[in-house]
């Protein structure tokens, strides 16, 4: 008997927090806007080049593959680990200042557009703003995206490894 009380008052603990998740997620917009901005030893065109390019400096990304263009805008495929895959497209490009992108998988529990902003910067350096406009549709990754991981935690992861690709350039 005590084995069977025990184990209701997890479950019911259990599902107490998963209702709170689930009611505080519901509870928060599903857009968001995030900014994160970074100053490198790097003119606006090295800053561009990187960016603008292929992923594979980035450690995250294990292999990415080019799509056909939609609409004359270039689409790819980054595969990162454990199997988890995402396509993006660029919306905007104006070289080397602006560039802007977006998750272009419709079936994803997020969505949204990055958009990056690359300003000269004092000793032929440059900063680079992101922008994040992002979509979070499901209640739970909500909850997550903004208690657990932080609305910033991949543009920080982002710029960080920009950082090292050009200190190892």
């Amino acid at each position: 008997m005590r084995l069977l009380k025990w184990l209701g008052v997890v479950v019911l603990v259990v599902g107490g927090l998963i209702t709170s998740v689930a009611l505080v997620g519901a509870s928060l917009p599903v857009k968001h806007t995030a900014t994160r901005s970074a100053s490198f030893k790097a003119s606006p065109q090295q800053l561009w080049d990187i960016i603008s390019g292929p992923p594979n400096w980035r450690p995250d990304v294990t292999r990415y593959e080019e799509l056909p263009q939609r609409d004359g805008h270039r689409v790819w495929t980054e595969y990162g680990k454990g199997g988890s895959k995402m396509t993006y497209e660029v919306g905007q490009a104006d070289p080397p200042r602006k560039l802007v992108t977006r998750i272009a998988d419709p079936h994803l529990p997020f969505g949204g557009t990055w958009t990056y902003e690359i300003v000269p910067g004092a000793e032929s350096g440059s900063t680079l703003t992101i922008t994040e406009n992002g979509e979070v549709y499901n209640p739970f990754f909500r909850f997550i995206s903004r208690y657990v991981m932080g609305y910033t935690a991949t543009m920080d992861r982002y710029l960080q490894a920009l950082q090292t690709k050009l200190a190892s350039s």
